[in-house]
């Protein structure tokens, strides 16, 4: 495929929250919203409550599925008690990225200053399948997108994004 054409891909979307449901999830919703904006194709949607064993199942069949292509983790990065998504996540990646963690924090250094550290953003390969968990607040969720994965999921960027890596991800 040309380097110049856009390439839509599919996109699940999991909120993992202990009080959020499908119908007041406005940072799935805005999420939803901007990936769609760009051209994307949203491949399902789920809210789990924050339970590892929760998260983890949804994720495996996710990963197993060959209609979805990224999965974007909305919640649970925090430091509190219940919030347990890196914990859940980590286990199921075969690489991670850290580089999707430590940039976006010093982006949001830069809005919030210090209270950025505060945050367990992180990103990695499953399965050949991208997948990242974002904050849960709406401001971070689109500052995710907007400042970083809009770009590195479209393969026109330059000088290197994660849509020209997929095909290779499940690489031995």
């Amino acid at each position: 495929m040309p380097e110049t054409i856009f390439q839509p891909i599919r996109i699940a979307v999991l909120t993992i929250s202990d009080t959020r449901t499908a119908s007041d999830d406005r940072s799935g919703d805005a999420l939803i919203q901007r990936l769609t904006d760009v051209g994307h194709l949203l491949a399902t949607r789920s809210v789990v409550q924050d339970e590892i064993a929760s998260i983890q199942a949804r994720l495996r069949v996710w990963i197993a599925d060959a209609e979805i292509d990224v999965i974007l983790c909305v919640g649970g990065t925090g430091i509190t008690g219940r919030d347990i998504t890196p914990e859940a996540l980590r286990p199921l990646f075969d690489k991670e990225l850290p580089g999707f963690g430590e940039l976006f924090r010093m982006l949001s250094y830069q809005k919030i200053g210090t209270a950025a550290m505060l945050s367990r953003a992180l990103g990695g390969v499953s399965g050949g399948k991208l997948l990242f968990a974002l904050p849960g607040s709406t401001n971070a969720v689109l500052q995710a997108w907007d400042e970083i994965l809009v770009h590195q999921f479209d393969r026109r960027t330059r000088p290197g994004n994660l849509v020209a890596l997929m095909p290779r991800l499940k690489e031995k």
